[in-house]
C-alpha cells in the first residue's frame, strides 16, 4: 500500500540516522554506562565525606556578633512610661511586634553558606543532571520502538509503555532532587536574615544548624536513591533491572509486523 504521508528523502534520511544515534547511544547505556554508574555511586556512599558520625564536624559559624543591649532612660515616672505603651500599640508595635534591628551591611562582609554542604552539594548535582538526561536518551529509545497500533499482540508494547512510565517517573523524582537542594538555600538565607535582624534570638542560630544537619543526611539519602535507581535493590524493579528482564520485548514487542514503526 502507497504511503499516505509523502516525507522528503532528505528529511528522511536525517530522521532515520537520528534514531540509529539514539538506538547506539541508549544500547550502550543500558548494557555499560548504567552498571559502571550503580558502582561509581556505591563507592561514593562509602566516602568519608558523606560518612560523617559526629554531624557538630558540618556545622558553620554564624559570624554574627550579639550587640550590646541599649538601656533607655527617658522615662522618669509612671505616666510617661503608660503614655509610651500606648502610642506604641498605636503604632502597631507591640509585645507580638517586635521592630528588631534594621541592617544596612552585615559586619563581616558577605555571610558566606555552609563551605562544607556546599562542596557535598556541588557533587551531587552533577549526579543527579546526569541520570536526568541519561533517562530521556533511554526513554526517547524506547518511544522509537513502539509500533503502530493495531488489534492484538499487544504485550510487548505495554512493556515498552511501562518502560516509558518507569523512566519519567526516575526523571521526576531526579528533578525534585534539585528543587529540594534550591529550597535548602532560601530557607537557610531566610533564617541567617532572621539572626541579622534578631541577633539575641538563640533558636535562629539553633535552627540554621538543624537545617544544615538535614541537608547533609538528605544529600545522602539523594546519592542512595540515586544509586538505587540504577539498579535493583529489595527486589525493586528499577531501570538496569528492569530494562535487562524486559529487553526482548522492549525491542520487538510483537512476534510479527515488528517493521511496522512509526
Amino acid at each position: 500500500m502507497s504511503s499516505l504521508l509523502k516525507v522528503d528523502n532528505e528529511i528522511k534520511t536525517k530522521v532515520d540516522a537520528f534514531r540509529e544515534r539514539i538506538t547506539s547511544e541508549a544500547e550502550d547505556l543500558v548494557a555499560t554506562f548504567f552498571p559502571k554508574k550503580l558502582l561509581e555511586l556505591d563507592h561514593f556512599l562509602k566516602d568519608p565525606i558523606i560518612n560523617i558520625c559526629d554531624l557538630k564536624e558540618i556545622h558553620s559559624e554564624i559570624n554574627l556578633t550579639v550587640p550590646d543591649p541599649i538601656l533607655i532612660s527617658d522615662l522618669h515616672d509612671g505616666l510617661e512610661a503608660q503614655n509610651a505603651k500606648k502610642r506604641k500599640l498605636e503604632d502597631g508595635v507591640g509585645e507580638d511586634k517586635v521592630p528588631g534591628t534594621k541592617v544596612f551591611v552585615m559586619p563581616g562582609g558577605m555571610m558566606k553558606s555552609n563551605a562544607k554542604l556546599v562542596d557535598l552539594i556541588e557533587k551531587v548535582k552533577p549526579e543527579i543532571r546526569t541520570l536526568i538526561e541519561k533517562c530521556n536518551t533511554v526513554k526517547m529509545w524506547v518511544q522509537l520502538l513502539i509500533p503502530r497500533i493495531e488489534d492484538g499482540n499487544n504485550f510487548g508494547v505495554s512493556i515498552q509503555e511501562e518502560t516509558v512510565a518507569e523512566l519519567r517517573t526516575v526523571e521526576g523524582e531526579a528533578a525534585s532532587y534539585l528543587d529540594q537542594i534550591s529550597r535548602y538555600y532560601i530557607t537557610r538565607a531566610k533564617l541567617v536574615s532572621k539572626i541579622a535582624k534578631y541577633p539575641h534570638v538563640e533558636d535562629y542560630r539553633r535552627t540554621v544548624t538543624e537545617i544544615d544537619e538535614k541537608e547533609y543526611i538528605s544529600l545522602k539519602i539523594i546519592v542512595s536513591e540515586l544509586r538505587n535507581q540504577y539498579a535493583s535493590e529489595f527486589d525493586s524493579v528499577t531501570l538496569h533491572d528492569m530494562i535487562l528482564k524486559n529487553i526482548e520485548k522492549i525491542k520487538r514487542p510483537r512476534s510479527s509486523n515488528t517493521d511496522a514503526l512509526y
